[in-house]
């Protein structure tokens, strides 16, 4: 795949997960349905009490009890990154893949920073970082870091 096509596919996916979080914004449910695949793949670290978007697309909780407004989105290949926080106490990072449109694995983290790095055969030994989440408005807190391997 050449540069174009691998830059055109991760412009798609963010296309298609900045759309997603309008329709979250707004509740449209037929969005969000064409958008997520049937058989999503799900993964959350945090307390318990934050898991504001599993609540939101089961029905648990309406859309306006906790909305996720992306600072900052990232599309590499597949995946696209995005992060928010909310006030002081409230930091998140989404890690969103995506095949052929349609997002199929979703990563959530709560007041967590994150760096994502490839590793390969050829890189195994020293994985580049693709992504580094950036809490600018947290310079000062300590935030917990993961390694995202992918």
């Amino acid at each position: 795949m050449n540069f174009q096509v691998a830059s055109k596919a991760a412009n798609d996916n963010e296309t298609t997960v900045e759309a997603l979080y309008k329709a979250l914004s707004c509740g449209d449910s037929s969005t969000i349905s064409r958008l997520l695949a049937v058989d999503l793949e799900w993964r959350f670290h945090g307390p318990p009490h934050c898991q504001h978007m599993r609540r939101l697309l089961t029905g648990e909780s309406a859309y306006m009890d906790f909305r996720f407004k992306p600072r900052r989105l990232t599309a590499i290949g597949n995946w696209v990154f995005a992060e928010g926080w909310e006030g002081a106490h409230v930091y998140w990072v989404h890690v969103w893949t995506l095949n052929d449109g349609v997002i199929t694995q979703f990563r959530e983290y709560f007041n967590t920073r994150l760096t994502v790095q490839v590793l390969g055969a050829l890189v195994w030994d020293k994985g580049s970082t693709l992504w580094q989440s950036d809490p600018l408005e947290h310079p000062n807190r300590s935030l917990p870091g993961l390694l995202l391997a992918i």
